[in-house]
């Protein structure tokens, strides 16, 4: 396979997708990027269609606006793609003729972020956003992951969590089955009535990302000094413990595996990311936390050309073999 000359990243979420390109000329800087609306996974419905669509969106935005025709290699991050192989191999043979690239590969937008915190090395990532999922690597090359399972099952301490949590809250305060709570107040501001809220939620037809943009709301409240926002985030920082722990206890290094913590939650401050710290600290396991080297579209430009990486095994490839 020839030189990498332009090397498409994507990294498709449930709320967003964003695509960057790096060429010969930005080496080392980070090219501009573009985003475009997510897709709800590739395991869903219509999955990969939707997955394509984000992707084309997002990453025929940038070439244009390179002037770059076609791609050397394409790497996405998808939601999903972990529990759909299938889906992923049909999603890299689609983009790879649709936008005429010499290689397509395609993972889960966990392992992507997983590359990019840690540069291909060991340790465990925690990538928070809409949904949550622990991923680690040990100094062996073996794998664990935790949760990730999606808002109805897992995703705990994920902004749809969150968000969902702090909803529930603001109507029981509403119904006065709960406490009085600033995140009443917040919610009608963010929704309208709150007995329209059920309606509101389901406007946009992904009622996760509906519920992760309260998120925010509530760790205003939390640091405003209202206690029931407070309780949501340190809950929170436990299941973000408890899945990072779950991880290193599969992974059974005794080595100190380091931690990081990436996706939009990790913008957040205040009571969630003290806690998680604070809990990390006291769990008794070697697990140091470090702040992440790059993101998931640093983790893709990674993945599109090295594979040595532990995470190779997780990358379905469509393309020349490399020489």
């Amino acid at each position: 396979m020839s030189a990498l000359t332009a090397v498409l990243a994507v990294d498709v979420g449930k709320t967003g997708c964003r695509a960057a390109l790096w060429t010969h000329t930005s080496a080392t800087t980070p090219p501009e990027i573009r985003e475009a609306s997510g897709a709800p996974g590739l395991a869903g419905p219509d999955g990969v269609t939707l997955t394509e669509k984000a992707v084309l969106t997002a990453g025929r935005s940038v070439l244009d606006q390179a002037g770059v025709p076609a791609p050397t290699a394409v790497c996405v991050g998808a939601a999903g793609a972990a529990t759909a192989p299938q889906a992923a191999d049909e999603l890299a043979r689609r983009l790879r003729s649709s936008l005429a690239a010499d290689e397509v590969a395609v993972t889960s937008d966990a392992i992507t972020s997983h590359a990019g915190a840690l540069g291909g090395s060991a340790g465990i990532v925690l990538a928070a956003g809409t949904g949550t999922v622990a991923v680690g690597f040990g100094h062996d090359g073996s794998f664990a992951r935790a949760d990730g399972w999606g808002p109805w099952l897992g995703d705990e301490g994920s902004g749809s969590w969150i968000g969902r949590a702090g909803l529930r809250a603001a109507l029981r305060a509403h119904d006065g089955r709960g406490p009085e709570s600033l995140l009443a107040q917040a919610a009608r501001q963010q929704y309208g009535p709150l007995e329209q809220l059920p309606a509101a939620l389901d406007q946009g037809g992904n009622t996760a990302r509906a519920t992760a943009a309260f998120a925010p709301a509530v760790a205003k409240a939390a640091a405003a000094g209202d206690s029931v926002a407070d309780a949501i985030l340190r809950e929170a920082a436990t299941a973000w413990c408890e899945t990072v722990i779950a991880v290193a206890r599969r992974l059974g290094d005794t080595s100190p595996l380091p931690v990081t913590v990436t996706g939009g939650l990790a913008r957040l401050k205040g009571t969630l990311p003290t806690e998680f710290d604070t809990l990390l600290l006291t769990s008794g396991r070697a697990l140091p936390r470090v702040q992440p080297l790059g993101g998931s579209l640093e983790g893709a430009r990674l993945l599109a050309s090295r594979r040595d990486a532990p995470h190779e095994a997780f990358v379905t490839r469509v393309g020349p073999s490399p020489v």
